[in-house]
């Protein structure tokens, strides 16, 4: 798992690595439901160049 302290660091998913941008807080609403869920992504920068992705921070270990 990543953490803050993590943020400009490298980190993998297991099949890619990147460098970690930041960690943000994003809401989702269910249609279904009166409720919001938050959820933290980590947002993950390829190395050298590329599309950058999101991932849970749990889903997410430093190289």
């Amino acid at each position: 798992m990543v953490t803050a302290e993590h943020i400009g660091k490298l980190v993998t998913d297991g099949q890619r690595t990147g460098v970690l941008m930041d960690l943000i807080e994003r809401e989702h609403t269910n249609p279904n439901s009166e409720y919001r869920e938050s959820k933290l992504y980590a947002y993950v920068r390829p190395e050298g160049g590329g599309i950058e992705w999101d991932a849970p921070p749990d889903a997410l270990e430093p190289v």
